[in-house]
């Protein structure tokens, strides 16, 4: 049987250093719960992502691990089925041997997952069904035929950040509030917490979409809308040949995207728990850095990928501890980050 501290430890950090960083730093009665949502969803993320599976075994594999999350009670027959094709399917054809480890140990997360709280498993499948959803609307979006293709309108865009990152916030934001009864602030609502929590998780995916614009052009995928690139009068050949030419259209997701991340700054100023402080403000701060390092950053390093150094981060982490000491420590920090 898998054991939590293999959740939170090995098998985490293989897939995930930064987000094993972040959950080393909760308190413990939020670990265990949070590390299996984070690899149940990527574990979809995998599905989704693994190109050298056809389109439509990726969208039925997601289907089936959504529906086998939701059911209340397991399948045997069913879940031995879904084993299987993650092993011949997923887990052999992986070129990241923790990725691979994921797919193989599926059933020993699904046996972690049945042994949480009844409010837990809600909490989680309440989080995943939309992940899963995301991740199939990308693939059905993004068939890998070698054409360029793009999100339709500014709506799409907003909807598939809160699909596979906005929920992320609203459930982390619930279950440390049920988890952790004192981790807020008494003057802020927990549905005024929620929305700066969707908001903050929808900056992050936004951070992602324009850290990796050069990666998604390379596998058919612009996930800035066709909508504002028409009215710059542009044909996506032109911008396959030349990804300056969406310039002002990557602006302004950049303005949106550091609007949102503003938001995660007020929601980590609410959190009275110092170690679920720290923990809420790091991917922040790293988020925030790698921001300005986009912004900064000329077309072929954009096109490369841009991404905080270890030596960044390990500063920020060391920074965040001192910042989380005292409330509006980590929006000095931010700002700080942001003017170096």
């Amino acid at each position: 049987m898998m054991e939590e501290h293999e959740l939170g430890g090995k098998l985490l950090a293989g897939v995930s250093r930064s987000f094993y960083l972040t959950l080393k730093a909760l308190p413990g009665g939020l670990r265990e719960p949070l590390s299996i949502a984070y690899l149940l969803a990527r574990a979809a993320d995998t599905i989704a992502d693994t190109a050298s599976v056809a389109d439509d075994v990726r969208l039925i594999s997601l289907r089936d691990l959504g529906q086998l999350v939701q059911i209340n009670e397991r399948d045997e027959n069913r879940e031995k089925a879904f084993w299987s094709v993650m092993q011949r399917d997923f887990a052999a054809g992986q070129t990241d041997a923790d990725e691979a480890e994921l797919m193989r140990r599926l059933p020993e997360l699904f046996d972690a997952f049945y042994k949480l709280s009844p409010r837990q498993i809600t909490n989680i499948r309440g989080v995943l069904s939309p992940i899963v959803r995301g991740q199939r609307l990308d693939i059905e979006r993004f068939p890998v035929d070698g054409r360029l293709r793009t999100l339709g309108t500014a709506a799409e865009l907003d909807e598939y950040t809160w699909l596979v990152a906005g929920c992320v916030g609203e459930f982390w934001t619930k279950l440390c509030a049920e988890e952790e009864p004192a981790a807020y602030s008494k003057n802020i609502s927990l549905e005024k917490m929620m929305e700066l929590g969707r908001r903050y998780g929808q900056g992050l995916q936004l951070v992602n979409i324009l850290r990796d614009i050069g990666k998604d052009f390379s596998m058919g995928r612009c996930y800035f809308p066709q909508e504002e690139i028409s009215a710059q009068g542009l044909e996506m050949e032109s911008v396959r040949d030349d990804a300056a030419l969406l310039a002002p259209v990557i602006m302004k997701w950049q303005r949106i995207c550091r609007e949102h991340l503003q938001c995660g700054i007020d929601y980590v100023d609410s959190v009275e728990l110092k170690r679920l402080r720290y923990a809420t403000a790091l991917p922040l701060l790293i988020g925030l850095r790698t921001l300005d390092l986009i912004e900064k950053a000329d077309w072929p390093e954009r096109l490369r990928g841009v991404k905080a150094s270890r030596g960044e981060v390990g500063k920020i982490m060391f920074d965040a501890g001192i910042a989380v000491l005292r409330r509006g420590g980590v929006r000095k920090l931010a700002e700080k980050l942001s003017h170096s």
